[in-house]
């Protein structure tokens, strides 16, 4: 077992250990047997309770460094927080007036809004102690337990339940310049000042988006317990100039949805309205505009509100992943809305639709900076493309290569005769294609370091961004509108406005020009969309990664229960091993 493991068991174990029934601690505390509650001032009372709190966390001392000296940017360790608030505070008891547990129990219970899961915090068991303390001892054990429910259920407010790093090994996106010990700090702050509930209101992003996304997650809420939305038979497509009972039922799920205003008296048919109203639906769910309902918009519309309640759930736990890096200027790329925007003092001010890689070889998410412009670029085909997709057509065909502008070099970077190259075992040769219009690369590519060679850039194939779902790069993402965003990206209206960049490109060159300032990109998934008037709408999962979010969401959380009837600090038996995080 390494020493992290071992600290975290005995972290775990010795925590656990005194969550306890207020007997068991008298029986074993030395501090009750020789100071009996019912004899001391009130002033002696609390002395105790100081001294008892210590003596629970001081297992813990000796297992963690404090906060204030851990590495910044990690993942806030809980039991290390509550050990460095008490210490900090010479282990005075932190919740000992009636309105900060009320505050609490109610700010708990209202996690529920964000989509999180209340039952986490065992409120319900926290009451029960509440209201049961009688003993330095209990007070103790509960001050101590209330603590901990208090910064996990803020940090999960502000950080997320679900750590990221845990569902892509790739993870990078760390909260520069956000300290955790500013969060930690303000949390305790609002608890010093008898202000518990100000303390939840501040936690999760206060970006006007995520607001939304919490209204739309009580509308729905509403929609379910109302009974769900009308279903509608999938047996046949629907289409206008249709008059069947199913159109009716059409009628009233797109009513429900407010893509139509309700009918006071049913109708069955299939106008105008309703096919702007499918249109529109459509449009929304990436699933194209044609103003039938085919079993695609028909399965779309059946998809349960509860379902669509997750998905917002899993979004919103997105939002508290990233949205603190949404700031200044920058860059983000919305995977799977295929679409791309640059924000100038938090503001939009360019939006353009892009192609992403398809879900076989799919754009990762991750952070950088934009360095560096290519203009006129050539083009290095990656080793798999190389192998899956133009290997099979130099075979078929010899004249691939000329007709593509391809060359095949050598490792030294010699150009070979490609009658030359045995193309049933290429070792060692790589293929470039030349600049110019048709490249795939196109006239520009904006590139960022990252470990997955992926950059945005320009590209011939501009017929595809026709499409409704345009995932359909190898990984690199491809955009409709590339030079605009370079002469934002310059941000220099004298040398780089359009003019100056057809010149460079007009030149033939193939040449790298630095940014003067670095421009953060951010490529981020996320599966909804918010309308004009903050309305949610659902993107399709293109790559499938909603279901490990909703699973981390729903796992119930680590926090110990507070198991007030436990007859004694649990123990390890042999050979067993602690579940740690």
């Amino acid at each position: 077992m390494g020493q992290l493991t071992r600290l975290f068991v005995i972290s775990r174990v010795f925590f656990m250990g005194f969550l306890i029934s207020g007997a068991a601690i008298a029986q074993t505390s030395p501090i009750e047997q020789s100071s009996p509650a019912m004899s001391v001032s009130e002033a002696a009372a609390d002395d105790i309770v100081g001294q008892t709190i210590q003596s629970m966390l001081a297992p813990l001392a000796s297992a963690f460094p404090p906060l204030l000296t851990s590495p910044r940017h990690q993942r806030v360790d809980v039991n290390r927080v509550v050990m460095d608030f008490y210490m900090h505070r010479s282990y005075r008891a932190a919740w000992t007036q009636d309105s900060d547990v009320t505050q609490l129990l109610k700010s708990l219970g209202n996690t529920q809004a964000d989509g999180l899961e209340p039952a986490d915090f065992h409120i319900d068991e926290l009451a029960k102690a509440r209201a049961s303390m009688q003993t330095p001892a209990q007070r103790a054990s509960f001050d101590v337990v209330a603590t901990r429910t208090f910064i996990a259920a803020l940090l999960q407010l502000r950080r997320g339940k679900v750590d990221p790093s845990r569902l892509d090994i790739h993870w990078n996106f760390d909260p520069v310049g956000v300290d955790p010990r500013e969060d930690v700090n303000t949390f305790f702050a609002a608890l010093d000042s008898h202000d518990v509930a100000r303390a939840f209101a501040q936690a999760p992003p206060q970006e006007a988006v995520y607001g939304s996304l919490r209204m739309g997650l009580a509308q729905l809420r509403k929609v379910r317990d109302a009974g769900g939305w009308p279903k509608v038979a999938e047996d046949k497509s629907l289409k206008p100039g249709m008059d069947e009972p199913a159109v009716a039922q059409l009628r009233a799920r797109l009513a429900a949805g407010g893509y139509l205003a309700p009918q006071l008296k049913p109708r069955s048919d299939y106008d105008a309205v309703v096919t702007a109203a499918v249109k529109k639906y459509q449009a929304e769910q990436y699933l194209g505009a044609d103003g039938v309902a085919g079993a695609a918009t028909l399965a779309a519309l059946n998809v349960s509100v509860e379902a669509r309640i997750d998905q917002v759930r899993v979004n919103m736990e997105r939002a508290r992943w990233l949205l603190y890096k949404l700031q200044g200027t920058f860059v983000i790329v919305d995977i799977a809305g295929y679409k791309v925007a640059l924000y100038r003092d938090g503001k939009p001010i360019w939006r353009s639709r892009v192609q992403v890689g398809k879900p076989f070889r799919s754009t990762p998410v991750f952070q950088s900076e934009i360095t560096y412009v290519t203009f006129n670029p050539t083009w290095t085909v990656p080793p798999t493309i190389l192998v899956k997709d133009m290997l099979p057509k130099i075979q078929k065909n010899p004249g691939y290569l000329a007709a593509n502008r391809i060359k095949p070099i050598d490792r030294e970077g010699n150009l070979l005769d490609p009658s030359t190259v045995d193309w049933s075992n290429p070792r060692g040769v790589t293929l470039r294609q030349d600049a110019g219009p048709d490249n795939s690369l196109g006239q520009v590519v904006i590139r960022f370091p990252n470990e997955y060679a992926i950059y945005l850039h320009d590209t011939p194939h501009r017929e595809l961004f026709a499409q409704s779902r345009r995932a359909t790069s190898s990984g690199c993402i491809r955009v409709e509108n590339p030079l605009q965003l370079v002469e934002l990206l310059f941000n220099d209206p004298v040398h780089w406005n359009s003019a100056g960049i057809q010149a460079q490109l007009a030149n033939g060159k193939t040449e790298n020009i630095r940014l003067p300032v670095k421009v953060p990109v951010l490529l981020a998934y996320w599966t909804v969309d918010l309308s004009n008037d903050g309305r949610v709408m659902f993107k399709p999962d293109v790559y499938g990664y909603d279901s490990a979010v909703l699973r981390g969401l729903n796992l119930r959380s680590e926090l110990p229960a507070p198991q007030w009837q436990q007859a004694g600090p649990p123990a390890l038996a042999a050979g067993q091993k602690s579940t740690g995080e």
